[in-house]
């Protein structure tokens, strides 16, 4: 079987690289020429270099294919174009593209995010039934390029893989709180327990090849992660028990946090690259539930997570410090 891939080299991309070629899959990835290839050096990998704009490319190849993992996406851009480029008309012309030349493909899977559809309502998971509100351009971006695959849902196998806030091996977003506490410091947002859905890189590449395998997935969605949803203060204790350090908290309320998010985004009016913190990523990360229902996925594809919390962020933790990114 032959595997296309977007967003190989990230993340997310690189571990379902991983998962395909331990099925043995042909496994073809898309390269930009600025992209670092440090996870799959060494790995038998096709590259196909270009970008999601690269039609003449991305045509020749995506003819022969039986799967198309879309991963790649924007999370980070100094403005809102950058946001639609990157992800609703990347997304528009890689699936117009796979319709012109191979419409009878396996399966089109694009993965998407928990905020494509937004924060809870209530104190309810949310599940795949539950209406699009997203709260942030990211969001927006991300349910746009959500509302471009399912226009094909009539004429061509296409799933959508929705995951919250992903963590594992090989991420710097997440890291941040890893390393933060390493060194002593439990900073949480606001004076108010908030709750979210986490999901571990590996679950996430199990689900996402279930998603291009699994005949029952045509034309679905999917949430995918952890059954539990945890609060900060689990989050904490497990982290440093596994560190073998006890971190000062200090809770940051919610002006704190965007007078922060005000400045950031301010300075970086002067900056040529993206603010990390800004109002809207302040509105994101102060919202009191980021939580999912995983049922549908473990009803019809009959996904399981083979790890507990636990044991991911032990397998997180260590390869960090393998990779000396903490102590």
């Amino acid at each position: 079987m032959k595997a296309f891939i977007t967003g190989a080299t990230g993340f997310v991309g690189s571990h379902l690289v991983d998962k395909l070629l331990a099925k043995e899959y042909e496994v073809y990835c898309l390269k930009r020429k600025t992209s670092s290839t440090k996870w799959l050096d060494g790995k038998n990998v096709n590259y196909v270099d270009g970008d999601l704009f690269s039609n003449e490319v991305l045509e020749k190849t995506i003819k022969d294919m039986d799967y198309v993992f879309h991963v790649a996406g924007v999370v980070k851009s100094k403005d809102k174009e950058g946001f639609i480029k990157g992800n609703q008309l990347a997304t528009r012309n890689l699936i117009e593209i796979t319709y012109k030349v191979n419409p009878n493909i396996k399966k089109f899977v694009h993965v998407s995010s928990l905020a494509a559809v937004g924060p809870n309502l209530d104190d309810k998971p949310i599940t795949e039934e539950t209406p699009y509100h997203p709260i942030t351009t990211y969001g927006y971006t991300k349910r746009d390029a959500e509302l471009e695959v399912m226009k094909y849902a009539d004429k061509m196998n296409v799933t959508i893989v929705r995951p919250p806030a992903v963590f594992g091996p090989r991420d710097t977003e997440v890291f941040v709180y890893f390393q933060t506490f390493a060194k002593g410091l439990n900073s949480v947002i606001g004076l108010r327990e908030k709750f979210l859905t986490l999901v571990y890189v590996e679950d996430l590449a199990d689900a996402i090849v279930l998603a291009g395998e699994k005949a029952e997935a045509k034309g679905q969605k999917y949430f995918v992660g952890f059954e539990e949803a945890y609060n900060w203060k689990q989050i904490g204790e497990i982290t440093g028990k596994l560190l073998g350090k006890k971190a000062f908290k200090i809770a940051l309320p919610h002006f704190i946090v965007f007078t922060v998010g005000a400045f950031a985004q301010f300075f970086a009016g002067f900056s040529s690259k993206p603010a990390t913190l800004n109002l809207e990523k302040c509105r994101d990360i102060t919202q009191v539930r980021w939580v999912c229902s995983v049922q549908k996925v473990k009803k019809e594809l009959g996904f399981k997570s083979n790890y507990t919390l636990e044991s991911s962020f032990k397998k997180t933790i260590d390869w960090y410090k393998e990779q000396g990114w903490i102590k």
